[in-house]
């Protein structure tokens, strides 16, 4: 009796895993290499950036993120338009997600 009571369909269990992610296990951590895919992606895009900070910011499960990024390429730009080059070098990566928070300061000329 409990046993049917338990029993996941397949339909619900493929929706549980695209609610969870992945293959549904809660001890996958896709954030770790999504957080250094941004990094990456952040540094290839702007080779003048002297800090970079990417952190997942929803519990773990990868759907929103804050970035914080300092760089020489924002020298001169309004914060609009900072934000704008982060958001163009991440735009794949952003559409996958819920939300995301964006820093960023123009690098000093002394660096």
């Amino acid at each position: 009796m409990f046993r049917h009571i338990f029993q996941v369909s397949k339909p619900m269990r493929w929706k549980l895993k695209r609610a969870v992610g992945g293959s549904g296990s809660a001890f996958e951590n896709n954030s770790v290499t999504k957080e250094q895919q941004l990094t990456e992606a952040l540094k290839r895009a702007m080779p003048g950036i002297s800090y970079v900070c990417v952190e997942d910011i929803s519990g773990g499960c990868g759907a929103m993120y804050e970035i914080s990024v300092e760089a020489k390429e924002f020298i001169g730009l309004s914060r609009v338009k900072q934000h704008r080059l982060v958001t163009e070098t991440l735009k794949s990566e952003i559409a996958e997600m819920h939300g995301i928070r964006i820093h960023t300061t123009p690098s000093s000329s002394k660096n």
